[in-house]
Order: structure tokens, then C-alpha cells, then sequence
């Protein structure tokens, strides 16, 4: 069976129409930079300013050149923290959203403070409208 329709013009048509997925796909980007999957985050966040805002607009907003933030959501890019975190900052202005990160449920403290390595479960992200 033949799919008729490209994935990634779902993705951006989905973003554009619904504002709940849009949401989500920012979120879950996030979810997955905090947890360690910044291939995947990257992926989700090009997807998300693809079908949103568009690279033009975040190169205006952030000043960072658009060709250098092509290369940052591309396979091999590798952005700095601080390009990152001023990325994320405009989306969530421009989606009207705030991100605030907490420990979840299971990874509050206990008595006794488990080592590093050994925590299982990242923070969870919440967004507030």
C-alpha cells in the first residue's frame, strides 16, 4: 500500500490546522531534548518551525542566520545552548505557551539520594497557557 500523501506535509498540514497538535509536537520536542533525544527533538523542532513560523521568520526574531539554522535542525547539526535556548524561547512567545520544567511523580526524592546514573525517570515538562 502506497501512502498518498508525503509524511512530513501531514505533519506540517496537522500544525498548521490544529492547534492542539501543534502544541504537542512542541512539547514533545522539548520532552525529548530533556530526555536525551536531541536527534529527535531536532527533528520534531524543524518539523514544528517548518509548519509554524518558518525559518525566515525565526532567523528575523532570534538573529541567527538561516542558513545556520537549517544546519542546526539538519542530521549533523549540533546547536549551542545558548542558540537553543533562544529558539525556545521565541516558539513558546509565538505559540503563546510557557514551558516550566518540574521533577515527575517518580522521581522526587526519596530519603535517601539515589546516585545520578541511577535515576530512571526524567523531568516532566507542563505547559501553561
Amino acid at each position: 500500500m502506497t501512502l498518498t500523501r508525503d509524511f512530513r506535509e501531514t505533519i506540517q498540514s496537522d500544525a498548521k490546522n490544529d492547534p492542539i497538535f501543534r502544541r504537542g509536537l512542541l512539547t514533545d520536542a522539548v520532552e525529548c531534548l530533556l530526555s536525551g533525544e536531541v536527534a529527535l527533538s531536532k527533528e520534531l523542532l524543524r518539523d514544528y518551525i517548518n509548519a509554524t513560523v518558518g525559518f525566515p521568520k525565526l532567523s528575523r526574531n532570534t538573529k541567527i542566520h538561516v542558513k545556520t539554522l537549517h544546519q542546526m535542525f539538519g542530521p549533523n547539526g549540533n546547536p549551542t545552548a545558548s542558540n537553543l535556548f533562544a529558539i525556545l524561547s521565541y516558539l513558546q512567545r509565538a505559540e503563546g505557551v510557557s514551558f516550566e520544567v518540574r521533577p515527575s511523580r517518580a522521581a522526587r526524592r526519596p530519603k535517601k539520594r539515589p546516585s545520578l546514573q541511577k535515576v530512571k525517570h526524567p523531568s516532566a515538562v507542563s505547559v501553561r497557557r
